[in-house]
């Protein structure tokens, strides 16, 4: 059972893996948390979810994460973590669980339920920044330029949702999941019959499939940091050393090319981290997010490509050294995220009259 010191220092409860195809990401993820957070600051509570969804309490052997959560690691419940992190006010949940059950409102829902401070997205923000469809259909309905888009439902039939696709967005087009990140699942489309491929392999993550127009422009990332007066990093830009910026680029091989900050003039990127910051309003985000955008020159300019809200945190990834470029390092940046997320669970209490 977890201990229920109650010491002057904040304690923090870092939540990784999870059910999702993006388990292996969390873990490599909170591995980085873990050696960054200041134990002189923090009580540090390691929690972690396996594949089938046991939550395992772990030690701080950084080496082997993943192997802890299947062999020696000490079985848990979530009630018992969120009875505990209840009854210990100072206590805030830094939740490292990329995709569904964990970055879609989930695991926030439960810690709101629990009155429990954590890192991030509420539940609304949560769940529609997960869901792509969901999210670009907000975007639209706010005037944000974005790549055009078909959503297609597993029961669909294929070949008039591929049909309509085709008419709309031409070819070639990338299929990806509705509701995955770290391009798990994601490929390009030439011909009739890649897109019905790309369909069923889509459909194995998640029920709903997105169609997307394929834009040839340059990959621009913007980092947010804050709640309601937040602020945007220097824009960086992404060269893929695949045809597009897949998985294995993002974490396998570090092989894509970083340009932080972005070779911008100083209108484009006011203009990006402007456009950034509303994105970041206009879906109910706070703590963090990391913002994607194609950029069109000579065309229609800045596209959003989707909102991150539990970005990547790994030595490459970009949301961290976007940060470092702004002068924020990596240890202050999460201490900064632990300060907003008190700050936001302070201010709800208050709404709910709690």
């Amino acid at each position: 059972m977890i201990s229920e010191n109650r010491k002057s220092k904040t304690h923090i409860v870092v939540l990784f893996g999870g059910e999702s195809a993006e388990h292996d990401v969390s873990c490599v993820t909170a591995a980085h948390v873990l050696r960054a957070l200041d134990s002189k600051k923090y009580d540090i509570i390691t929690v972690g979810i396996t594949r089938t969804g046991d939550w395992v309490l772990v030690d701080t052997n950084l080496d082997n994460l993943p192997d802890q959560l299947t062999t020696s690691g000490k079985t848990t419940s979530i009630t018992q973590v969120l009875q505990v992190t209840n009854q210990i006010s100072n206590t805030v949940v830094i939740p490292l669980l990329h995709g569904p059950m964990g970055e879609d409102g989930t695991v926030q829902g439960a810690l709101e339920l629990a009155h429990v401070a954590y890192v991030g997205a509420g539940v609304l923000g949560s769940a529609i920044a997960m869901d792509k469809s969901i999210a670009k259909q907000i975007l639209a309905a706010n005037n944000i330029a974005q790549p055009k888009f078909v959503t297609v439902r597993d029961s669909e039939d294929r070949n008039v949702a591929v049909d309509r696709a085709i008419t709309k967005l031409g070819l070639p087009v990338f299929v990806k999941p509705a509701n995955m990140g770290s391009s798990i699942g994601v490929q390009k489309a030439k011909s009739r019959d890649e897109i019905i491929a790309a369909l069923v392999q889509a459909f194995e993550y998640d029920e709903w499939a997105l169609i997307e127009e394929a834009i040839t422009g340059r990959e621009i990332e913007v980092a947010i940091l804050g709640n309601e007066s937040a602020r945007a990093s220097v824009p960086g830009e992404i060269i893929p050393s695949h045809e597009f910026y897949d998985y294995e680029d993002k974490y396998l091989i570090d092989g894509a090319k970083l340009l932080i900050p972005a070779p911008l003039t100083a209108k484009q990127t006011t203009e990006v981290q402007n456009l950034a910051l509303n994105i970041f309003g206009v879906l109910r985000s706070d703590g963090m997010a990391r913002i994607d955008f194609f950029y069109e020159e000579n065309g229609r300019g800045f596209l959003c490509n989707e909102i991150n809200t539990i970005p990547g945190f790994t030595p490459i990834s970009m949301y961290p050294k976007l940060w470092q470029a702004s002068g924020v390092s990596y240890s202050e940046l999460l201490d900064q995220l632990i300060d907003l997320a008190i700050a936001r669970h302070a201010k709800r209490r208050r709404n709910t009259n709690r």
